[in-house]
């Protein structure tokens, strides 16, 4: 079956671009926007409005499979690509991309995938936003193709069984969160909170006294309204290195406030995620690596999650490798190509490191149901509930499409 055409459709992502490196620096609140200047090259405020980049490949019996090109919120920092607008890609796409793709045949997915990875333009590769999109199409319209699933065709090329399990499932509140900390509490959510914890003195603490306190709040919140005694969700937060800040990314004593933070954790497994950001891929992977340590020789069960400056399938792999951490954050979007995000839960999984397939809230639904098909496939040990903020579209989104996908592989006849 042939490409028969192809279309580019701006849209609106789930949230917005945030200048990270401004907001830590201390950017001020009014209502929902930020004041002050940005920090981060391309933008003109600290918040913009997000964008997607539909790709859409008409088919020749008709099917319109489709993929969303998306870029995290904190486009720009910690070694990412620049910020993502739609209008400056689409005449790339449109003079560039287009005739690649119409009238070609559909082939493997790995294939097209990869021929779409190593694509370069003046000596430029295609942003990872991109990529991304185009690679979510190409799966697609393989699996339209094929009659199958994506998650069926995931698994068909990369050799792997076909497990009709769930992957569990991990709440991000956003800035909201104690009313959405509830939402999850209510919907027996498997991971919980995020928590956006990304500034010092309103959410961290000087002495990381106001996140000790959330957490103790969470774990008294989930005792107290949990409609089930057995539930027992882990508590994943993300700091967004402001610990550091506050220890002035000395591993010890870094390590010593996270370890105390699991009296306050309780029976509830607590993973911290970016505790520290050393502004550079080597430091940070040596950092946390002797947090970790620390943290081990103190017989503390707390763990860590590497995210910052760990954004390509190559830094997946040095991460994991240096065992520098407990658990790697695959940020979809960052890795370009959803094949990258595959290999990278593979990877993990091979090398004994717990694989957690993020994104990013400023994603799609169509990327956000795309991730799932890879997670299930794959077998990430978390999938985080997306896009937005607001929790319960982006769990409704992730959960229902796990769902649809396990009825239909378990009703799947056998060997079929």
């Amino acid at each position: 079956m042939k490409i028969v055409k192809t279309l580019f459709v701006p849209g609106s992502s789930a949230f917005y671009f945030d200048d990270q490196r401004a907001i830590k620096a201390g950017a001020g609140h009014d209502g929902f926007f930020y004041t002050g200047q940005p920090a981060t090259p391309h933008f003109k405020s600290v918040r913009v409005a997000g964008e997607i980049l539909s790709i859409l490949l008409v088919l020749e019996n008709g099917a319109v499979a489709g993929g969303d090109c998306a870029a995290v919120q904190y486009s720009g920092a910690g070694g990412r690509d620049p910020l993502f607008l739609a209008a400056d890609y689409l005449p790339l796409l449109e003079t560039r991309i287009r005739p690649l793709l119409e009238g070609r045949e559909i082939g493997p997915f790995r294939t097209m995938a990869g021929e779409v990875e190593n694509l370069e333009f003046d000596g430029v590769r295609l942003h990872t936003a991109v990529r991304y999109g185009l690679s979510q199409a190409l799966l697609q319209a393989r699996a339209f193709d094929r009659h199958r699933l994506m998650a069926e065709i995931i698994c068909e090329e990369y050799n792997l069984p076909v497990v009709a399990e769930r992957v569990p499932v991990f709440g991000q509140t956003g800035d909201d969160r104690y009313v959405n900390a509830d939402k999850m509490i209510l919907k027996g959510v498997d991971v919980l909170p995020h928590a956006l914890i990304n500034n010092v003195d309103e959410k961290l603490g000087r002495n990381g006294e106001l996140l000790r306190a959330y957490i103790r709040w969470l774990a008294d919140r989930i005792r107290a309204f949990r409609t089930e005694p057995s539930y027992r969700p882990t508590l994943h937060i993300d700091v967004y290195g402001t610990i550091g800040q506050i220890f002035g990314l000395d591993p010890g004593r870094v390590a010593d406030y996270l370890a105390s933070l699991e009296e306050d954790s309780a029976e509830f497994p607590l993973y911290i995620e970016g505790p520290v950001d050393a502004e550079e891929k080597a430091r940070q992977i040596e950092l946390l690596g002797k947090v970790r340590e620390t943290l081990r020789r103190r017989g503390s069960s707390v763990k860590i999650v590497a995210d910052e400056w760990c954004n390509t399938l190559e830094d997946v792999r040095d991460f994991t490798d240096a065992a520098c951490c407990d658990m790697v954050q695959i940020k979809t979007p960052d890795l370009g190509g959803i094949q990258n995000t595959i290999e990278s839960v593979l990877y993990c999984r091979r090398h004994g490191m717990e694989a957690y397939q993020g994104g990013t809230c400023n994603e799609s639904d169509v990327s956000a149901r795309a991730c799932v098909h890879a997670a299930v496939a794959a077998r990430a040990e978390r999938l985080l509930a997306k896009p937005g903020m607001g929790f319960d579209e982006g769990f409704m989104i992730v959960r229902n499409e796990m769902e649809r996908i396990l009825a239909v592989l378990r009703a799947r006849p056998e060997g079929k």
